[in-house]
């Protein structure tokens, strides 16, 4: 009974630890993420081939070399502490994605104007499939051509908002309100989730570093936390299909654990395994790093040009118009569509 207790006792500790942490992070102003995919060309095959794609639609060795290792940054910025912000308060945001030849893909929101760069070379490497040049693209393009060219492009979000409204026939179907009480609600839920599910652990690191391990079974955990969240998923963002528990079923129960490295109680890394549920020897590495900091200010890049979202829509992708002199029905006859 005294080693029960005992272990309780650390349970409840670490949980409340861990609670605290975040909700320092929560009280901050500016964040920063970074998620790291740790692994190699090796497991990544591996892990397609298991997939078993079509012939021919392998994943080519050069995208395994890029995502590999690959990592994502994410910066917010708002002018209230992060846990009070509504989306009218975020003031700045940035995301880039990166490998150790640089960055690949690159994005910032600043006020009403988001900044767009791409390395569409690298990107059209991954994909298999070359990417045209900007010499060869029309000259309705315009600045097109410069994201093609891999400089930096921006535009004015409330511009491309009206005219998505005006594509569709009318303004935008208001998006679904996940309210406070909603939010209070499914936290609650998913708390006590966790609190049932997951085993935690402490142990002390180095240069002052605590390690806090949260370890659950795989599938039992994220089939009871989709239990929880299905009855909200009306209030959820449009597009998002939650799994099903059939879904879910064929899912590894291995147990998996996520080590948070908490320094002066803020939470600064959290590091995950995930090669165990791969369930294939081949797999060596396989794992996830997300580092936490306060960040650096997003800015506007400088010399960026403005691409004309109406001026691409009309010349660039929409061309020139087709009547029925250009476009028969005889045209489609050697092609392997249904004849109505």
């Amino acid at each position: 009974m005294g080693s029960a207790a005992c272990g309780t006792v650390e349970q409840l500790s670490a949980g409340k630890k861990l609670d605290r942490a975040f909700e320092k992070l929560g009280k901050k102003n500016m964040l920063s993420f970074e998620l790291d995919l740790d692994t190699d060309v090796t497991s990544l095959k591996a892990l397609d081939a298991e997939s078993d794609p079509e012939p021919g639609e392998e994943m080519p060795d050069e995208a395994a070399k890029l995502i590999s290792g690959a990592k994502i940054t994410f910066t917010v910025q708002s002018k209230k502490p992060i846990e009070a912000s509504g989306e009218k308060d975020f003031i700045g945001m940035a995301m880039k994605i990166s490998n150790p030849d640089g960055a690949l893909a690159e994005y910032r929101l600043i006020g009403d104007d988001a900044y767009i760069r791409v390395d569409t070379e690298a990107l059209g490497e991954m994909a298999g499939s070359p990417v045209p040049r900007a010499d060869d693209l029309p000259p309705e393009a315009g600045a097109f051509k410069n994201l093609i060219e891999g400089k930096w492009v921006k535009f004015d979000t409330k511009e491309m908002e009206k005219a998505g409204g005006q594509e569709a026939g009318g303004g935008p179907a208001p998006a679904p309100s996940f309210d406070a009480k909603s939010q209070k609600k499914l936290a609650k839920a998913l708390r006590q989730v966790v609190a049932r599910e997951v085993r935690f652990k402490t142990a002390d690191g180095e240069d002052g570093v605590e390690h806090v391990t949260a370890t659950a079974p795989f599938r039992t955990l994220i089939t009871e936390l989709f239990r929880e969240i299905r009855p909200l998923a009306k209030d959820l963002p449009p597009g998002m299909d939650l799994p099903t528990d059939k879904d879910l079923k064929d899912a590894p129960d291995t147990k998996v654990t996520a080590d948070f490295a908490l320094k002066n109680g803020e939470l600064t890394e959290v590091d995950v395994d995930l090669a165990k549920l791969a369930e294939n020897a081949k797999v060596k590495k396989l794992g996830l790093t997300l580092r936490v900091s306060d960040g650096t200010r997003p800015t506007a890049p400088a010399g960026a040009t403005k691409l004309d979202l109406n001026d691409l829509m009309k010349g660039f992708f929409a061309g020139p118009a087709m009547d029925e002199a250009d476009f028969a029905e005889g045209d489609l006859a050697d092609q392997d569509f249904p004849q109505d």
